[in-house]
């Protein structure tokens, strides 16, 4: 029996929910810099060199004070105020990038991920060539430096995003999202709703790409997700829905879209997840 041919875990994601970098510093780091979640940005810091110490002023989701003194990713995935302490004589030498999450709040990956991962970069398997370029690139101006940069820290997301795919315990990340698409046979079945969000999708049809019956898979599911396949399923559409909304996209044309039966049946769906209305919820999300 041929084993199941390799899916690709985070395209239909990515795809839908864009994760944006923005050259945000290159260099030497010295005294106090204060991130503020106020901004609204992501951020991913690469500490090339030097000694770093941390905080997150009354945080009780990360430790209050942190310490490297070693090449160190830091990824911010959601906005998270953070401060970094060098003494000047000591400056650290930095990378960092501000991240754009499509969706905001509501992006499926940001919301996934835990407030912040911290990894040696040693850790982390596949990123030197592209960490390579992205410092070749920023030590030195040159024409266009600021939009290539942009894309390889884009890239320097991607691989960190497919080595936490594959690394979820090492990474610390709680039962959702990730820890789901960790599971080869689980992945299956997201990937598919993910892909064909509007098509009816009964248990059995979910189990059946997930290659498992149907009360292994909706076990399996809820241990590994965190919510049942249809809680899940629902919450995508209306994570898209949002998407679609805010790009002006008619509601009527979003409820045949994502497998609703009428544009009222997707309102009410829409309302009893977010609490107001489609109509309410634009109002208060567009400029």
């Amino acid at each position: 029996m041929q084993p199941p041919a390799p899916i690709d875990r985070l395209s239909s994601l990515l795809g839908r929910f864009r994760v944006q970098a923005r050259l945000h510093h290159s260099g030497a780091l010295c005294g106090l810099q204060r991130f503020d979640a106020s901004e609204g940005n992501g951020y991913l810091h690469v500490l090339r060199r030097g000694r770093l110490e941390l905080s997150h002023p009354s945080s009780r989701e990360v430790p209050r004070r942190m310490h490297f003194d070693e090449p160190t990713l830091l990824f911010y995935p959601r906005p998270f105020t953070h401060r970094f302490h060098n003494p000047p004589a000591e400056g650290a030498d930095f990378t960092c990038a501000r991240l754009i999450f499509d969706g905001g709040p509501e992006n499926p990956l940001a919301r996934a991920l835990p407030p912040l991962i911290a990894l040696p970069l040693a850790q982390v398997d596949g990123l030197g060539m592209a960490l390579e370029l992205l410092f070749a690139e920023t030590d030195r101006v040159r024409c266009g430096q600021r939009l290539l940069a942009d894309r390889l820290f884009e890239v320097v997301v991607l691989q960190l995003l497919r080595w936490l795919l594959d690394h979820p315990q090492q990474a610390g990340i709680r039962p959702g999202l990730i820890t789901g698409l960790s599971d080869p046979r689980l992945a299956r079945a997201l990937v598919a709703m993910h892909d064909h969000p509007g098509e009816s999708w009964t248990l059995e049809r979910m189990a059946g790409h997930a290659g498992m019956s149907r009360t292994a898979f909706a076990n399996a599911f809820r241990e590994r997700v965190g919510q049942t396949p249809a809680d899940y399923l629902g919450g995508w559409r209306i994570a898209l829905a949002q998407n679609r909304l805010r790009e002006g996209r008619p509601i009527k044309l979003l409820a045949e879209e994502l497998g609703y039966a009428n544009p009222s049946a997707l309102s009410r769906a829409f309302s009893a997840r977010v609490g107001i209305s489609p109509r309410e919820w634009l109002a208060r999300h567009m400029p």
